[in-house]
């Protein structure tokens, strides 16, 4: 489960004073930041239903929105959700009215059912220098066109003649040119970052009482110039920006801990040593393991109690062992 961003613990504040919490002794009285909605009671979706509902018969995933973190039934969201499932991160439609300016990134962004076909520009024949006339026949309408191209085509080498006679230019309006084009650069340099948001809005924008369905990507293409982080935090969801709080990462992070806590000590450091290293832990490990048994057997046996004494005896007496095994080998030079 996705937890909530800003939710903590109430143990150990003002509303359970006599309760001290394990976790983080010195905590604050009251944390500002937990939103106590329906999902603490047990209740979901904009149906405000349980989950699972005994009583709901229509099979139905729940999606949780990454906005306001409330869970909704996929066919309480507006809209039927892409079939394949290709997107990572959904925005309900509350949210989205909350945050309008989505919307603009949405057409660009989010699933096809929110985006805007693209514009098509179609050249006339009177861009190309022809006219045609509808009354004409057929032969007089080709006949014209291909004048039209011979023409077209005589002004093209016109202007490729007039580009080779053009006299060369001298150093000094080189020079010119090239400071011009210097502080060109420079100015483009120093102006403001442009805003990505304003960009989107100037074009068309289709907006819909629904929810929206985001790639994993989606995040890193918001804007970050200074207005749009003020307009993000004015309206507390500057957590978008952040390319740690989506919910991949927060799987991902989670695969990693899952992982870390399965690593064995024993295989770590057998993975660091060479061959002969290896084989001769595994035999020690495997001498330790017989003589400890059949040590221990003898308790069992016998119906006594093993004590920290007897144990410490025990190591001991195997290491003495080892010393005199080891005294005893000899190496031969090949």
């Amino acid at each position: 489960v996705f937890l909530s961003r800003n939710f903590r613990c109430d143990c150990g504040n003002s509303k359970f004073k006599n309760l001290q919490c394990k976790l983080l002794p010195e905590k604050g009285k009251v944390n500002s930041g937990n939103k106590y909605n329906d999902n603490f009671f047990g209740l979901y979706c904009t149906c405000k239903r349980p989950y699972p509902d005994p009583e709901d018969e229509i099979p139905d995933e729940m999606i949780q929105c990454i906005v306001c973190e409330d869970w909704f039934h996929g066919r309480h969201l507006g809209t039927v959700p892409p079939e394949s499932g290709d997107f990572h991160e959904m925005v309900c439609q509350a949210c989205m009215k909350h945050c309008p300016f989505l919307w603009a990134y949405a057409s660009q962004l989010a699933g096809k059912e929110n985006s805007i076909p693209p514009l098509t520009k179609v050249n006339s024949l009177e861009d190309e220098g022809i006219v045609l006339n509808v009354e004409e026949s057929k032969e007089q309408k080709k006949e014209i066109k291909r004048e039209g191209g011979a023409e077209h085509q005589k002004k093209e080498e016109g202007k490729q003649t007039e580009q080779f006679n053009e006299p060369s230019t001298s150093s000094g309006s080189s020079r010119a040119e090239v400071k011009r084009a210097f502080f060109s650069l420079y100015a483009s340099s120093c102006e403001e970052p442009v805003c990505k948001l304003k960009e989107l809005q100037s074009k068309q924008i289709l907006k819909k009482d629904t929810a929206t369905f985001w790639p994993s990507n989606w995040r890193s293409k918001l804007c970050t110039c200074e207005e749009c982080l003020k307009m993000y935090t004015e309206l507390e969801v500057q957590f978008l920006t952040d390319e740690c709080d989506t919910v991949l990462a927060y799987e991902n992070k989670g695969t990693c801990d899952q992982e870390t806590d399965r690593r064995d000590p024993l295989m770590d450091t057998l993975n660091s040593m060479n061959r002969v290293q290896q084989v001769e832990l595994i035999c020690e490990y495997n001498d330790l393991k017989t003589e400890l048994t059949d040590y221990l057997r003898r308790f069992a046996d016998e119906g006594t109690v093993v004590k920290r004494e007897d144990i410490q005896h025990f190591f001991e007496e195997f290491q003495s062992r080892k010393r005199r095994r080891t005294n005893r080998m000899q190496y031969y030079c090949s």
